[in-house]
C-alpha cells in the first residue's frame, strides 16, 4: 500500500465556509500557488464538481491533469487521478471537523506517484510542501472572508 502524507490546520470559520472555498474550483488560481487553471468538466445534481481539469505549475513539475471528486456529506471531499502527463496516481482528501469556538480543523491527505523515478523520501517531502502550502492558502482565503 502506498504511503500517504497528511497535515492539519485550524481555520477560524465554520466547516460550511471552509468547504465553500474548497468547492469553488474556479477561484483556485487566486489562492493556490500551483494551480494556474481550473475547469469543472462535470458536476453532480447539487452542483458539486465530479471531474475537474487542473493546469499545475509546481516548479520542476508542470502538469495538465484531470481529477475525479467524491463528496461525503458536507465535511469531506476526496479525489483520484483520471489522467495526467506527469503522474501515475494521485489520491487526496480534505476532512473537516468542527473545532472550538466555531473553528474548523482541516486535515489534508495526499498520496502521489510520479511517472519519473523519485526516491520515496523526496516524494514525501514534496507531498508535505504541497499540503502545507495548500492548507496555508486555504486558511488565508477563508479567514480573509473572500468568496
Amino acid at each position: 500500500m502506498a504511503e500517504h502524507t497528511s497535515s492539519s490546520i485550524t481555520i477560524e470559520a465554520a466547516p460550511a465556509d471552509v468547504m465553500a472555498v474548497i468547492a469553488d474550483f474556479a477561484r483556485y488560481p487566486d489562492w493556490t500557488g500551483e494551480v494556474k487553471e481550473a475547469e469543472v468538466l462535470a458536476a453532480d445534481e447539487r452542483g458539486r464538481a465530479e471531474q475537474v481539469r487542473l493546469v499545475m505549475d509546481a516548479g520542476a513539475i508542470k502538469d495538465d491533469q484531470t481529477l475525479a471528486y467524491t463528496w461525503t456529506g458536507d465535511h469531506e471531499v476526496s479525489w483520484t487521478l483520471v489522467k495526467s502527463q506527469m503522474l501515475r496516481s494521485l489520491d487526496g482528501s480534505y476532512l473537516l471537523k468542527p473545532a472550538d469556538a466555531g473553528a474548523t480543523e482541516v486535515t489534508y491527505r495526499l498520496t502521489v506517484d510520479v511517472k519519473i523515478p523519485m526516491l520515496g523520501m523526496i516524494k514525501r517531502k514534496a507531498e508535505k510542501v504541497i499540503i502545507d502550502r495548500a492548507l496555508a492558502g486555504l486558511k488565508k482565503r477563508v479567514e480573509s472572508g473572500e468568496k
